[in-house]
């Protein structure tokens, strides 16, 4: 069973004898957060440490914490979510499993408490207090919207789907064994304390979730006490484990999460066969045949030196190309990501002033939301793709009960076949004008980079009529 933490006294005392702590830069009081774009989201989730600090000495290297002692940020941290909201939200029809997991660390492993169906509150609440189980709450952006707002700018920050899970464990108890993640976590605390130890990975930048069991790991390389306001960030592969301590009630944090399958190799699998798409157009050496029986042979010595010398071809043409077409990751992240979170009083789906004429100024609306791609299953077709708007209900609030949630509802449509990607296609000739829509403050349609005044009309109309721009 691992060992629980005491008086926070004690802790201290003994983590200086054993560990070493996260380094922590205690420069000034942060402030609460700052949501005038994604840049300043970031830099104030992360404040006191400044943002090239971050990715120069900690991103997907080593954790970092930042113990802050602010009232102000404690406060907002505490807004995000609480023990007291679960009463309302399960009124509103949660279910286990898809909404809410009971669990408890028990003996080095994880013991699922879950009851069948619709979560009963007073049921819940009951295991919480008796079995000292911990209550685990998937994607609460989905019902808390300042959670939505903090996600969804943090999804224009990395490029990359964030989501989050908020847990909540009462005290003397632990609700996970050591295990580490596949993702970049960031860590919140909102009410209460939480005992931390992290180790050594074992799988750096690991791909995949993965239990560890304690006569593997060794001994923590950092362990602390998370009070509210307090962040920690820690990267994927990084072993952990947490306790609620005793004489603390409960201890509610979120824990919000990017970059999973994000890497490098990721992103050549998916690059890899638009390469070989266009490259194979162009060179004869892609399009002659395999040796005979290929398939069928065990010993590939001989053809493993023929595809590295393609390879190398493909390298070749890959530093001359135009484009890099990406198949399935663009695709993914703009079907799946949050919408902005325009408040009650805008309305993204109806196109508003002028009609944009040749001798209009426009400007591209929502550019942190929109991917311009070239797609290779799309011979001579440049796409541009937004964000799904859902549904607007009667108050105007976006619906993103889909979110980070692993359904098809968002694209699929009534009878059960899956839509076109939501977005907009142009002949490649396209290309050129849309890529100076995207990368100017402003730009005259008239200015546009097209052969004929109605193809220049006729994208900003297009454009305009799926509000991705406006007349200026």
């Amino acid at each position: 069973m691992p060992k629980k933490g005491g008086k926070q006294s004690d802790m201290e005392k003994e983590t200086q004898a054993r560990c070493k702590r996260p380094k922590l830069e205690a420069a000034g009081s942060p402030s609460v957060l700052s949501f005038e774009n994604p840049d300043s989201l970031f830099r104030s989730l992360i404040s006191p440490i400044q943002e090239e600090v971050f990715f120069r000495e900690y991103w997907e290297q080593k954790p970092l914490l930042v113990q802050r002692n602010d009232a102000l940020v404690a406060a907002y941290y505490q807004s995000l979510f609480q023990l007291s909201d679960l009463k309302e939200l399960c009124s509103q029809g949660l279910y286990y499993g898809r909404d809410v997991n009971v669990c408890r660390c028990v003996n080095g492993k994880k013991k699922v408490l879950n009851k069948e169906g619709r979560v009963n509150y007073i049921q819940l609440k009951k295991d919480f207090d008796q079995k000292k189980a911990t209550i685990q709450f998937h994607q609460p952006q989905r019902f808390q919207e300042e959670l939505w707002k903090i996600q969804e700018k943090l999804e224009c920050y990395f490029g990359s789907l964030v989501g989050s899970n908020v847990y909540i464990t009462p005290q003397g108890s632990q609700g996970l064994p050591p295990h580490y993640d596949d993702v970049e976590v960031f860590i919140l605390q909102l009410e209460g304390e939480k005992h931390w130890r992290l180790y050594k990975p074992t799988v750096p930048l690991a791909r995949e979730y993965n239990v560890e069991s304690e006569d593997r790991i060794g001994n923590p390389t950092h362990e602390f006490i998370l009070k509210p306001g307090d962040l920690l960030y820690f990267p994927r592969g990084t072993i952990h484990q947490a306790d609620t301590p005793h004489g603390i009630s409960y201890s509610t944090h979120v824990t919000i999460s990017t970059y999973q399958n994000n890497s490098w190799g990721d992103f050549l699998l998916d690059a890899i066969p638009g390469l070989v798409f266009d490259t194979a157009k162009e060179d004869v050496a892609l399009r002659t045949s395999i040796p005979r029986q290929l398939l069928m042979q065990v010993n590939t010595a001989d053809s493993t030196k023929k595809l590295s010398s393609l390879l190398r071809r493909l390298a070749d043409h890959l530093e001359n190309s135009r484009e890099l077409r990406s198949s399935d990751m663009k695709k993914d992240f703009i079907t799946h990501r949050l919408p902005p979170c325009l408040g009650c009083d805008s309305d993204p789906l109806t196109p508003g002033g002028k009609l944009p004429k040749i001798d209009s100024k426009i400007r591209l609306q929502f550019r942190d939301y929109t991917i311009i791609t070239v797609e290779p299953d799309q011979e001579n077709a440049v796409s541009i793709m937004k964000p799904l708007w859902y549904a607007w209900d009667g108050v105007g609030s976006v619906r993103r009960e889909t979110h980070m949630m692993g359904t098809e509802d968002d694209t699929a449509s009534e009878d059960g076949t899956a839509q076109q990607t939501h977005g907009l296609r142009f002949p490649l000739s396209y290309l050129d004008a849309l890529k100076q829509i995207w990368s100017s403050s402003t730009v005259n349609v008239k200015e546009l980079n097209l052969t004929s005044d109605e193809e220049k009309e006729n994208l900003a109309l297009s454009l305009w009529t799926e509000c991705l721009i406006e007349v200026i």
